[in-house]
């Protein structure tokens, strides 16, 4: 989706839709009164009358009978004194979404300036262009046919004040481009088993290398053999299909010889628990076992277009989990990158031992922080529910500066302990440590299995299971993928270029 900061005031615009963020309230805000008198009271009428409240996702499509504007959507975002980035993202997201529903091919945004209180012009100009791009994407590619002629939204014009014109402008870049990695993530997150293999993200990676001049490395299962990679081998040795590793390079800060942020996704590309298999009921959504390796590769986008001053490294283990004649098995000992022995007690406790490989990896970059993100268990969906990451590690002042980093993105943590006393959960009387510690406290074992092989560079791990995709449609968003982690990575790494 294109987009463009403009400065005509709201009621002399010639607009198909204009979108119009408003505050809980009983009368038109002040700064809405000049779009009120152009469009004929109707903004008034429609307020006083109490039909529109201005309550988070409501939203209230009107007819102007004077003016340019052909159609006003009105959009509540709540109480004004409680509007903050995330509830303009999430309301501009409403807005495009009802566009698009529409048939609007573009359309108009703005926020009065009674919802944005507190919110800079660069910030409102970034969120919502996130927020547009996030509520008006649909996937439709694999249908021959739908049965309503499809309209994508091709832009979104956000209307900025003259004077914080510039201001908005540095943000709306920002919005583009991390909205850009975002769209490239859902795609990869929605696409099937059968076309995104462990050889296709490995492909997917290579284009985007080469579209923005990135290093990259692949390693194809030969190799991953030569390199000891163990556990991912594991994993990997039920499937048909071939694992891969993949390694991105993004050198931004100067002569590249600074100390890399390391970034990690779980790419497994199909999980069915392998012979732990999973109940069938909602397997498919198995697909999306490889939202951390789709968020990586999405963040990779949007430093390519935004380039900030500093190293990133991408990595991305990449595999199948099936079940066959060749699979793991329950009680079977694999030994890791690492040098540790692993026993696989559950074998659809699989992501921890693909990705425990590429920390391993990690370290040979002397790293500055390491994140990785992975859907790793359902118990994190227990503990916090679909809206909220589950941040562990080993580092406080990272753990801290990841969660402010979510809250500016919209993609909120809430820690976990890894205290002493869970380290119990992952020994094993046979190996170095167990890949699974039973029911009880899940997310937490899965944190502490990772923990062991953490060496050398302060470390955190997001747990995007219960976030990484939703199995309803929302007021902001289509049923399925999120692109989880995009925005809080690329929020991360902003503030570490000092951007």
């Amino acid at each position: 989706m294109k987009s463009a900061i403009v400065t005509t005031p709201a009621g002399d615009l010639e607009t198909p839709l204009l979108a119009v963020i408003v505050p809980t309230g009983t009368t038109v805000p002040t700064s809405l009164a000049a779009l009120d008198r152009a469009t004929g009271g109707i903004v008034a009428r429609a307020i006083t009358s109490g039909d529109f409240k201005g309550k988070r996702d409501e939203a209230q499509l009107l007819y102007p009978v004077s003016g340019k504007i052909q159609r006003l959507l009105l959009v509540g975002v709540g109480k004004g004194t409680d509007v903050s980035r995330s509830a303009l993202r999430r309301a501009a997201a409403v807005a495009a979404k009802r566009a698009r529903q529409l048939g609007a091919k573009t359309f108009a945004l703005l926020a009065a300036a009674e919802a944005r209180t507190g919110v800079k012009p660069k910030d409102w100009g970034q969120v919502a262009v996130e927020g547009a791009a996030h509520g008006a994407w649909i996937f439709t590619d694999m249908k021959q046919a739908t049965e309503e002629p499809r309209v994508d939204v091709e832009a979104v014009e956000v209307i900025a004040d003259a004077k914080e014109a510039k201001e908005t402008e540095a943000g709306r870049r920002i919005g583009e481009a991390t909205a850009a990695g975002a769209r490239y993530t859902r795609r990869l997150q929605m696409l099937p088993g059968n076309v995104c293999t462990p050889t296709y993200l490995a492909d997917q990676a290579a284009a985007l290398a080469k579209r923005h001049g990135f290093g990259i490395t692949v390693l194809d299962l030969a190799a991953i053999k030569k390199e000891g990679m163990g556990a991912l081998l594991a994993v990997a040795q039920g499937s048909g299909q071939e694992p891969r590793f993949i390694a991105m390079e993004y050198k931004g800060a100067g002569g590249g010889d600074a100390a890399p942020v390391v970034l990690v996704g779980k790419g497994v590309t199909f999980d069915s628990g392998g012979i732990s298999i999973k109940p069938a009921q909602s397997m498919e959504d198995m697909k999306f076992d490889m939202s951390g390796a789709a968020a990586v590769l999405g963040t990779f986008e949007t430093l390519g277009m935004l380039k900030p001053k500093l190293n990133v490294i991408g990595l991305i283990p990449s595999t199948e989990n099936l079940p066959s004649g060749t699979a793991i098995k329950p009680g079977d000992v694999v030994k890791s990158h690492f040098g540790k022995t692993i026993e696989v007690v559950n074998t659809d406790a699989e992501g921890r031992l693909i990705l425990c490989d590429a920390l391993s990896w990690a370290r040979r970059y002397k790293p500055v922080a390491v994140l990785d993100a992975a859907t790793l268990t359902g118990a994190v969906s227990i503990a916090l529910g679909k809206e909220a990451i589950g941040l562990m590690g080993t580092d406080e002042a990272l753990m801290t500066e990841v969660r402010d980093a979510g809250e500016r993105a919209g993609e909120r943590c809430w820690p976990l302990p890894l205290w002493e006393e869970y380290r119990e959960l992952v020994k094993s009387d046979i190996a170095d440590v167990r890949n699974s510690g039973g029911r009880g406290a899940g997310t937490i074992a899965g944190g502490w299995f990772l923990r062991e092989f953490v060496e050398g560079f302060p470390w955190a791990h997001l747990d995007i299971a219960g976030t990484a995709y939703t199995d309803s449609e929302g007021p902001h968003q289509v049923k399925g993928p999120t692109a989880i982690g995009v925005r809080l990575f690329t929020e991360f790494l902003l503030r570490r270029a000092g951007a």
